[in-house]
């Protein structure tokens, strides 16, 4: 998975990654490129919650666990649907589903700003 904001200054997130479940319960475990778990977000209906460096975060929704950990909103619902090759344009972002049979997923956020793109390489 690979994460860039356009925000000033521009941020940008690379990590192996592991989605389970749903768009309503759900786990996203991110790895560093050497295997080690930098961070697991678990989500439910009312609450998210998020485990980092032996330390552990709630938020009251899925949104803003995403907002907090990466600085916007990511497209939990719509990522689940895009993986199962559904089109979704909710809430600004779109995604190339076109390479999708070869493992990979673009998605992009224009509006609002600042500008957002994912980059997903499945196996």
């Amino acid at each position: 998975m690979a994460l860039r904001i356009d925000s000033e200054p521009r941020q940008s997130f690379f990590a192996a990654f592991d989605l389970r479940g749903t768009a309503q319960t759900g786990e996203l475990s991110l790895f560093s490129p050497l295997g080690s778990t930098l961070a697991k977000m678990v989500w439910a209906p009312g609450k998210a919650e998020m485990s980092w460096n032996g330390q552990s975060r709630r938020f009251e929704s899925i949104d803003a666990l995403t907002r907090e950990a990466t600085g916007t909103e990511l497209p939990i619902a719509s990522l689940f649907r895009w993986l199962s090759g559904l089109p979704d344009d909710a809430g600004g972002w779109s995604a190339d589903l076109s390479q999708l049979p070869d493992g990979k997923l673009v998605a992009r956020r224009n509006s609002p700003a600042p500008a957002v793109e994912m980059r997903l390489i499945l196996d």
